[in-house]
C-alpha cells in the first residue's frame, strides 16, 4: 500500500469518526489525535523529506488536503455543539449550566459610590453636553487666551469652533447662570484630552466635579466637606494633607494628598518615594467665574473640587495600569462582582 492509500484510508477514517461524535469531548479528543502535534497528519508532513520530489508533492499536496477537510468538519460540528444545536447530544441527568450575570463596570461602581456620598452631604447630580464650546470649557472658567490648555496637543477640537470637554468643570458656569443660590451640586461624566495613551494616562477618562456656592462660604466648609469625603471613601483611619496648588478657576488653590497604600507613607515606586498620593485638586471659586456668570463676588462666595474617576479606583483597589479599565477583560472585571 503506497503513502498516498494510507492518507486516504486516514481521512476516511477520521470523517466518520467526526461525524458520528455524540459529545463536545469526544471532537476535542479527534481533534487532539487526528491533528495534534504529535498526530498522523502532521508525522506524514514532518516525513515528507525522505520521499523523492515526485512523491513529496503528491503526498504533500493530499495531507494538506485531507488536514483542510478535518479542520472544516471539527470545527463545524465543535461550533455546533458549543451553540447549543440540535445534534447535542442531551443528558436529563446532568445538572444545569448556570448562566453569569452581567454586573456595574467598576467605574461605574466607583463614580456611583464618590456621587453617593456628596449625596449623603445634600449635593443634587448634574449633567452637561460632551461637545463643548471654547466658552465654557475654558472662557467661562477664567483661562487665559494663551494659556497651554488651549493648545491642540491637550484639547479635541472639532468643527464650529467646538471642543470635546477636558474636563467636567464646564458643568459649573452653565449651572450658575441657569441656579440661583444657594447651588450645590457634583457632576460626574466622562472627558477626553488629546495624551498619549500609557499606563497613567488615557485619552477618555471620567471625572466627578462638584461646587457649593452661597454667602459666607469659607476654605473651612471646602476643608470640612473634602475631609469627610476622604474619610467616607478611603476609610476613618487615613491621613491626609493639604497642599496650595494652582487652578484658573479656584483662587486659591488646593491639592489633598493621602498616604501611599502601598508603603503606608515609607515610599515606595508608586508614590516616587515621597509617602504621598494626590487624589483631588480644589480651591475656593474664582471672583471672575462668579462675576462672568452674573453673580456679585462681594456677596456670594464658593468652592470647587474635582476628581479623576480612574484615579480614585486605581488608589483604592491598587490598580498599576489605566487601559485596563477600558480592554474588555473580562477576567480582569469579574474581580470587582
Amino acid at each position: 500500500m503506497s503513502l498516498l492509500d494510507d492518507v486516504a484510508k486516514l481521512e476516511s477514517e477520521a470523517l466518520e469518526r467526526i461525524s458520528t461524535a455524540d459529545s463536545l469531548d469526544s471532537l476535542r479528543e479527534l481533534e487532539f489525535r487526528f491533528l495534534g502535534r504529535k498526530g498522523p497528519i502532521n508525522t506524514i508532513l514532518k516525513n515528507l523529506k525522505d520521499l523523492s520530489i515526485d512523491e513529496r508533492k503528491l503526498v504533500g499536496a493530499k495531507a494538506n488536503e485531507t488536514r483542510g477537510r478535518l479542520e472544516a468538519l471539527l470545527n463545524e460540528r465543535i461550533a455546533t455543539f458549543e451553540s447549543g444545536g440540535q445534534e447535542a447530544a442531551f443528558d436529563p441527568t446532568l445538572p444545569g449550566t448556570g448562566q453569569r450575570q452581567g454586573v456595574v463596570h467598576i467605574l461605574n461602581q466607583v463614580m456611583g459610590e464618590i456621587c453617593t456620598v456628596f449625596h449623603g452631604m445634600g449635593f443634587e447630580i448634574a449633567h452637561g453636553p460632551h461637545v463643548e464650546t471654547d466658552y465654557y470649557n475654558f472662557g467661562a472658567l477664567n483661562f487665559p487666551p494663551d494659556h497651554p490648555a488651549r493648545d491642540e496637543q491637550d484639547t479635541f477640537f472639532v468643527e464650529g469652533g467646538r471642543v470635546l470637554r477636558t474636563h467636567t468643570t464646564p458643568v459649573q458656569p452653565r449651572e450658575l447662570e441657569k441656579r440661583k443660590p444657594p447651588i450645590k451640586l457634583i457632576m460626574p461624566g466622562r472627558t477626553f484630552r488629546h495624551e498619549e495613551i500609557t499606563t497613567r494616562s488615557h485619552i477618555s477618562f471620567h471625572q466627578v466635579d462638584g461646587f457649593l456656592v452661597d454667602e459666607h462660604i469659607s476654605i473651612a466648609d471646602l476643608k470640612g466637606t473634602l475631609v469627610a469625603f476622604c474619610r467616607a471613601f478611603y476609610g476613618e483611619r487615613l491621613k491626609y494633607r493639604f497642599r496650595p496648588t494652582f487652578f484658573p478657576f479656584t483662587e486659591p488653590s488646593i491639592e489633598i494628598d493621602i498616604t501611599c497604600f502601598l508603603c503606608e507613607g515609607k515610599g515606595c515606586q508608586l508614590c516616587k518615594y515621597a509617602g504621598w498620593l494626590e487624589i483631588l485638586g480644589s480651591g475656593m471659586i474664582h471672583p471672575n467665574v462668579l462675576e462672568k456668570a452674573g453673580w456679585d463676588p462681594e456677596k456670594y462666595t464658593g468652592f470647587a473640587f474635582g476628581m479623576g474617576v480612574e484615579r480614585q479606583a486605581m488608589l483604592k483597589y491598587k490598580i498599576n495600569d489605566i487601559r485596563l479599565f477600558f480592554n474588555s477583560n473580562v477576567r480582569f472585571l469579574r474581580q470587582f462582582v
